[in-house]
């Protein structure tokens, strides 16, 4: 029982570390730190695809960051990026935690802010990715559809998703 108040001391050091923020301004050196927490993400997560896959996919992601219209980073006590989440239209478009980062909280955090804060109902993702599906689960999503392909034609299925509400239509009964 020694060890409980420094395992809590370091959860509650790290809560108030880690900002989670808008991004203002997309500058090529914030596209270039969040493309590396990207691809270290897509690395230790997306198992089924292959190296060429994933370098290939990279050459769109830095589009993409630009374009997705709400995106919201988690920072470091320094200011390095350590995870983000792109949303629009009430759709989860991307999210992405650096592999030292997980089972820490931030994807939570980052998705209740979308929920809270975009109006994030509904996302899609990878079925060989079940770690992703079990975390959007309990985060109160259901799947309400799949494809045998991905939204760039290749032989991945997509579960698309939608936030489960209260019997009242108010909101996720997860998020308490």
């Amino acid at each position: 029982m020694d060890f409980l108040p420094l395992l809590l001391a370091d959860v509650f050091v790290y809560t108030i570390c880690m900002r989670i923020m808008e991004a203002k301004e997309r500058t090529p050196e914030l596209i270039g730190q969040l493309l590396a927490v990207w691809e270290a993400s897509v690395r230790a997560t997306h198992l089924f695809l292959s190296d060429s896959e994933i370098l290939k996919i990279k050459e769109y992601v830095p589009q993409a960051l630009m374009d997705v219209p709400d995106l919201v980073i988690a920072v470091d006590e320094r200011g390095n990026p350590a995870a983000f989440m792109g949303t629009g239209n009430g759709t989860l478009e991307m999210l992405f935690i650096a592999p030292k980062e997980r089972g820490k909280g931030l994807g939570r955090r980052l998705l209740r802010y979308g929920i809270e804060e975009s109006g994030v109902r509904r996302l899609a993702v990878n079925e060989q990715n079940p770690q992703a599906i079990g975390f959007y689960e309990h985060m109160g999503f259901h799947i309400c559809r799949r494809t045998e392909i991905d939204e760039q034609g290749n032989p991945y299925p997509l579960l698309y998703m939608e936030l489960q509400t209260d019997p009242a239509g108010i909101g996720n009964t997860h998020l308490s």
